[in-house]
């Protein structure tokens, strides 16, 4: 209990030193989460552009990624390797990454070398290298990792439970792309797109470290000025189909890889997310100890591991698992991951599951805002997701004062979860799975 208490004090502390700044740039209030930490002379910072992952493909499958890998080859009046160069000679790390719903420039040194590393930054976003030998290199070592993936039985399975989940919708094709659609891209389409999503109207900067909230506006300012500002995009949702149905696919592959998913109706701003995060924990998401592991591998020896969790994001929200097992014992694995949602969805949880999910949650989670980044990242998520700064230092006394009858109530309130749908690898040569 002290340790908790001390947990949450900490917590406390570190949360409310975090701000949501604005600065005007070309008549847009730019929001601006920022922390000032000196305890080491180092800053990061990210520019979030919201509405820009792979989200926004358009029909062409790893538009997005393609590039943001273009975007990480620095700026056309340097050759990638000088570019590179020059950050590695000062320690300064660079990169752009790109996720469903986010594209992400990704900066942090020394106090120092900061400064350089934002001039480095705003060579990218004014004159970013696409050029034809960088395209061309992307172009190659892309299609390289698409054909390396055809050989990684878990992406197989995952990217098909995928495309089987958002089937009537662009949201069912991989991030990375697939070979067909990789060879329709081209520099005019990557231009394009870099020049419609690198914008100010869709622009969250997350900053902190070593450094004040004036020098920080000012260099922001000379920094972002360089973008077009835009057009507020609004981000898609997509719902996960309700048709249940199994598929495997036949490979050469020694053991069977299972892939399961279903529906979940929740928000990522719900009242009741925490709850959610609780019953994840409960159902699949703890390791030993979880319901799924406990009855797939210690009582029955099916699998090394089984993972389930609910996944909640601003433009979809689905309950995702998967397991390996011999090929021979697949269908008996679906069988039992099959009774084992069903049981937990119509019969709820123990006092005792709830206790031991409170105790590892309470004790982890005050854990995981250590670091700079991990305390920028955290209220980052609590921005994006409307829940407001501090949240999840109160989500903390939410679970702590959750009761069983309120956390079966949630779980008896989403049996939507059992409408699971499977992706199935396995060299078995039977042609369905037990349903």
């Amino acid at each position: 209990m002290i340790r908790l208490i001390f947990g949450l004090l900490l917590l406390q502390g570190v949360l409310m030193s975090q701000e949501v700044k604005l600065i005007n740039i070309k008549g847009v209030d730019v929001p601006i989460i920022f922390e000032e930490d000196k305890s080491l002379p180092i800053i990061s910072m990210q520019l979030i552009f919201l509405s820009s992952g792979s989200i926004e493909d358009n029909g062409t499958a790893g538009l997005a990624v393609f590039a943001s890998k273009m975007l990480n080859e620095g700026s056309l009046d340097m050759s990638s390797t000088d570019f590179a160069k020059a950050l590695e000679e000062r320690a300064v790390s660079f990169n752009v990454n790109c996720g469903s719903e986010t594209l992400v420039f990704a900066l942090s040194s020394l106090e120092e070398e900061f400064e350089f590393g934002v001039g480095m930054v705003e060579k990218v976003l004014k004159n970013p290298n696409l050029s034809k030998s960088v395209f061309d290199k992307i172009y190659t070592q892309t299609l390289g990792v698409i054909l390396d993936e055809e050989s990684d039985f878990d992406y197989v399975a995952s990217t098909r439970l995928r495309y089987l989940m958002y089937e009537n919708s662009s949201f069912k094709l991989p991030s990375l792309g697939t070979k067909e659609s990789i060879k329709k891209i081209n520099t005019k389409r990557v231009d394009n797109f870099i020049n419609t999503h690198l914008d100010i109207a869709n622009l969250i900067v997350v900053i902190g470290g070593d450094i004040d909230e004036q020098k920080a506006k000012k260099l922001l300012g000379k920094l972002l000025s360089s973008l077009k500002i835009g057009k507020k995009r609004e981000l898609p949702s997509f719902s996960v189909s309700t048709s249940q149905k199994s598929e495997i696919q036949l490979k050469q592959s020694e053991q069977a890889y299972i892939y399961f998913g279903a529906p979940l109706y929740l928000k990522t701003d719900d009242k009741d997310i925490f709850k959610a995060k609780v019953a994840s924990f409960i159902l699949g998401e703890s390791g030993f100890g979880s319901r799924l592991m406990e009855e797939i591998r210690v009582k029955r020896g099916l699998a090394y591991s089984a993972y389930s969790r609910f996944s909640t994001e601003k433009s979809s929200s689905s309950f995702v698992g998967y397991l390996q097992t011999k090929n021979e014992s697949k269908d008996e694995a679906i069988k039992i991951v099959k009774e084992v949602i069903r049981g937990f969805s119509k019969n709820g949880v123990t006092q005792k599951e709830l206790e031991q999910a409170k105790k590892f949650l309470l004790g982890s989670e005050p854990l995981r805002v250590e670091t700079l980044s991990q305390r920028l990242s955290r209220s980052f998520h609590e921005y994006y997701r409307g829940l407001g700064l501090g949240y999840f230092k109160n989500e903390l006394k939410m679970i702590e004062s959750l009761s069983l009858k309120e956390l079966n109530e949630f779980i008896f309130a989403h049996p939507e979860i059992n409408e699971l749908i499977f992706s199935i690898v396995t060299n078995d040569t039977a042609k369905n799975a037990q349903r």
